[in-house]
């Protein structure tokens, strides 16, 4: 029999697998009197890239829903709290079990270990309607709304993704910490591996270039993104509260497209750079805050995306003992 500690443990090892900018991992999980506790890592903000933690708080948002799709799978009820020390701004979410149900998110959670980001351009095959109603249905039941980006609105979309990595190439100070983060030491187990990345290639919408010089290890395959569709995660505002909220929403849509047999690689470029965030208001008609753009397809090969590098659970997760 589990103890409550052991359920939120294995919980919080669950959520390794979440994404996160840059593959950071940005995040600490602490066991303390039968909750839970997320953490903040602040010694892995990006401070060039990030200088505001907004991204360093939605991937914190994607680990805590992660977290949360374990333990329903396993028929915990769970107690959250978002934000609920003022005085401790690190401290992003306390769980606590709350009792004993039926299982439920069982194939998000059997998403979870397959679901890795898919770089490479996908098939001429359209997603089908149905898929793009329930990622919207999980993410406004965040709080979060989900605009998808038709033809109309797409050449605009091509031409923000392009300034925000004509803006990044232009700045030395990115560049580096782009470095910092592209070549790691393998006992680190983080950061973006040249095996997960793709060389520019022709594509509707120009994804980041992780490897300027050239290393990327990941085939481009024979698709052109041809049936790919577009998303746009945004709130209403924009605080801490709503970046947690996005993150949470961002980990639904992520585990429902890979549940529904598709791939999908986030787009967090365009939200990054300021000028390019802005271009994507505009393309929301300046009704919120653009917190995260997703690229959703059908993949065009059998061969499966290859995983990132996880850090060890005792270096992540720490027990009260």
């Amino acid at each position: 029999m589990y103890t409550s500690e052991e359920v939120l443990r294995d919980a919080a090892a669950t959520a390794l697998l979440a994404p996160s900018i840059f593959n950071t991992q940005p995040w600490r999980w602490e066991v303390r009197d039968s909750a839970l506790e997320l953490r903040t890592d602040r010694s892995r903000q990006l401070a060039v890239t990030d200088p505001m933690g907004r991204m360093l708080t939605i991937s914190c948002g994607l680990a805590l829903h992660h977290a949360l799709v374990a333990l329903a799978a396993e028929g915990r009820r769970a107690s959250v709290e978002r934000l609920p020390d003022e005085s401790d701004r690190g401290l992003l979410a306390r769980i606590t079990l709350a009792g004993v149900t039926e299982p439920a998110d069982v194939r998000l959670r059997d998403a979870i270990s397959r679901r890795h980001t898919d770089r490479r351009p996908f098939a001429e095959t359209a997603v089908p309607d149905d898929v793009i109603d329930r990622l919207r249905t999980g993410a406004e039941a965040r709080g979060v709304y989900l605009a998808e980006l038709h033809a109309d609105s797409l050449v605009r979309f091509q031409v923000t993704a392009a300034r925000a990595g004509e803006l990044d190439a232009d700045d030395p100070a990115y560049q580096a910490e782009l470095a910092e983060w592209t070549h790691r030491p393998a006992d680190t187990r983080d950061g973006v591996t040249p095996a997960t990345a793709v060389a520019p290639t022709p594509r509707k919408v120009p994804l980041r270039s992780f490897f300027p010089a050239g290393a990327e290890g990941l085939l481009p395959g024979p698709g052109h993104d041809g049936g790919a569709r577009y998303l746009v995660l945004w709130t209403t505002d924009d605080t801490p509260a709503d970046w947690l909220a996005a993150g949470e929403a961002m980990s639904a849509v992520l585990l429902e497209t890979t549940a529904s047999g598709l791939a999908a690689s986030p787009m967090t470029d365009v939200v990054e750079v300021p000028a390019s965030r802005a271009l994507l208001h505009r393309l929301l008609d300046n009704l919120g805050n653009a917190q995260a753009a997703l690229r959703i397809g059908v993949p065009a090969t059998d061969e499966a995306a290859p995983p990132t590098p996880r850090r060890a659970a005792g270096d992540v997760i720490d027990t009260d003992r």
